[in-house]
């Protein structure tokens, strides 16, 4: 294994990372962005506001996208053990 090949499985491990990651985040970004909207709008200032509706949010979404997640980890590692596999 020579630097070019472990830094391709590390790139490709990012990218999974953020590519696998993206539904979670964005799904969380978007609700804490309209609860602040909303708080701004009626001045109503709670805490506890923000955070129930992100973990239901991220809830909901991670059961959804387990599937899609679960692809892009298999995918990733059936790239590094053919690479193992091969010798590099």
């Amino acid at each position: 294994m020579n630097e070019a090949d472990a830094l391709e499985l590390i790139q490709v491990s990012f990218w999974t990372l953020l590519v696998a990651s993206a539904p979670i985040i964005v799904a969380a970004m978007l609700v804490g962005t309209v609860i602040a909207f909303i708080q701004a709008l009626t001045q109503i200032q709670e805490v506890t506001l923000t955070f129930i509706p992100k973990i239901v949010m991220v809830l909901i979404v991670s059961s959804i996208a387990a599937p899609f997640i679960g692809s892009q980890i298999a995918t990733l590692a059936t790239f590094a053990f053919a690479r193992i596999a091969t010798g590099y």
